[in-house]
């Protein structure tokens, strides 16, 4: 358990999270926050990964 319990937001038809101190979390934030967890854990490219290199040997 987290701490949250949902409620359905009934104009918008989302889920809402209600965390312990009572705030609100709109129902597309975990969708973001998925979104950004897989971005962020992609592998970088070869190309950029070639690019961070050739800055790196300028120094």
């Amino acid at each position: 358990m987290n701490g949250e319990t949902e409620g359905r937001d009934e104009k918008a038809g989302r889920v809402q999270k209600h965390s312990k101190n009572g705030s609100e979390k709109p129902g597309w934030a975990n969708g973001l926050r998925q979104l950004y967890d897989t971005v962020v854990n992609e592998p970088l490219p070869d190309n950029f990964k070639d690019l961070l290199s050739k800055l790196d040997d300028q120094d």
